[in-house]
């Protein structure tokens, strides 16, 4: 018995481990509204407009790029007006979305 309780524990807590952020996919999804005019609809990206393939990233990768755009470590002058006004939370939910297409 104390095997079998040891074993629930462990799982139940890996499962909090893996859900990564806190994020609403769904806000995510109409934050997204805004990237389909470079990214595309699937995240498939453009090469004309020189907008990346998102379709496939990791939301903690996701996270990290925006969040740098945002701050201004990493230089992007197309993208800092859509990131410029987006909250943490908001970037959390836009990665939430993104790992889904």
């Amino acid at each position: 018995m104390k095997s079998v309780l040891s074993l629930v524990s462990v799982f139940v807590l890996s499962s909090l481990l893996s859900t990564g952020f806190a994020q609403d996919a769904a806000k995510g999804k109409a934050l997204y509204a805004t990237c389909i005019q470079c990214h595309g609809e699937n995240g498939e990206g453009n090469l004309a407009k020189k907008a990346p393939k998102l379709s496939g990233q990791h939301d903690w990768y996701v996270v990290k790029q925006v969040t740098e755009i945002k701050s201004g470590v990493r230089k992007n002058p197309d993208m800092q007006p859509y990131v410029k006004g987006l909250s943490d939370q908001d970037i959390k939910d836009l990665a939430a979305y993104i790992v889904t297409l």
